[in-house]
């Protein structure tokens, strides 16, 4: 049985490993950073070689890899096999020829994929979404993005476009998204809104551990910190969580009398917050959820962590190609 290479393309770092597909087991990896200002063709050169260079340090040949799936950070075009727009990438890839450039490079054949897409892909196949015809996916780190499994399949809508949940409105007055909309679930839980409303918290002069955690050094506001405080009892730091928390409830509110999923899963750095974030979001799911049983939705933390991408990009390669 070949194997098959997941790349999670991000911002920062690109990750390359080799995947048993039957499994669901990573078996080699490596990871080299994106340097994404020097621009697209220079990246898609070091991921080829990323690519190559992974294949040979698992002691492997070319001819035992079936192929290479990347998730993607943003739209893409999957008829065409093109970036269209990736947000946190300079010069955001506009008609970027991915697919066609990896292949060329790389002599391996190559399917794209959204990277949270990819993420609700692995999380079905062989983490918490495992045996469950219906699934939506959260995935909260720097944006919200999201995924839809929709009677036993991977939901892409048009050109791979469907399940964008953290784009979902959930305050028609709200503030303006990076997307151009106005009060997106994105603007409201997502890691930099969490650490913004721990920002506004010290600088109002509100008394709360979070000051004393950063050393009031506002540049270490993080989701992380403010969870710690949280934790510690600090009640500023529990209402930042309860509104973070609520937003998603509100948004998941949506996805359930929509879609109905069993489970709702939320997976990003930020779910490590635990039930500060999960306490919130179940309550408001079922006071706002009235027209289909939402007590037999089970909202749970991904179990895959952060190799669900790699995982499920493999696993879409391999169904693809």
């Amino acid at each position: 049985m070949k194997k098959y290479i997941g790349c999670d393309l991000g911002g920062t770092n690109m990750r390359a490993a080799i995947v048993d597909v039957e499994s669901g087991r990573v078996l080699h990896q490596m990871s080299v950073p994106t340097l994404a200002r020097e621009g697209h063709d220079d990246v898609m050169r070091r991921m080829s070689e990323l690519f190559l260079q992974v294949i040979q340090s698992a002691g492997m040949q070319k001819e035992d890899i079936g192929g290479i799936g990347i998730g993607v950070p943003g739209v893409v075009d999957l008829e065409k096999g093109e970036t269209i727009f990736l947000p946190n990438l300079e010069g955001t890839w506009p008609h970027v020829p991915l697919k066609r450039t990896i292949e060329k490079l790389t002599g391996l054949p190559v399917a794209l994929l959204n990277d949270t897409r990819s993420i609700t892909n692995g999380e079905w196949h062989f983490g918490a979404g495992r045996n469950f015809e219906t699934v939506a996916v959260f995935a909260i780190g720097t944006g919200v993005g999201g995924g839809l499994i929709l009677n036993g399949q991977l939901h892409l809508g048009i050109g791979g476009t469907g399940g964008e949940l953290g784009h979902t409105t959930i305050d028609f007055n709200g503030p303006r998204c990076g997307c151009g909309n106005y009060g997106c679930l994105e603007t409201y839980a997502s890691g930099p809104a969490i650490a913004a409303m721990g920002l506004k918290a010290v600088t109002q002069g509100l008394t709360t551990k979070i000051a004393d955690l950063c050393e009031n050094d506002l540049n270490r506001i993080t989701p992380k910190l403010i969870a710690e405080a949280a934790d510690d009892g600090d009640e500023t730091a529990k209402d930042i969580y309860e509104r973070a928390g609520f937003a998603l409830g509100i948004a998941a509110a949506n996805i359930c009398v929509a879609v109905g999923p069993r489970r709702v899963i939320i997976a990003g750095g930020v779910s490590q917050a635990g039930d500060l974030l999960f306490d919130p979001m179940r309550r408001t799911l079922r006071e706002r959820v009235h027209v289909m049983p939402v007590d037999q939705v089970e909202v749970v933390q991904a179990q895959l962590a952060n190799n669900a991408g790699v995982i499920g990009v493999a696993s879409w390669a391999a169904k693809q190609l």
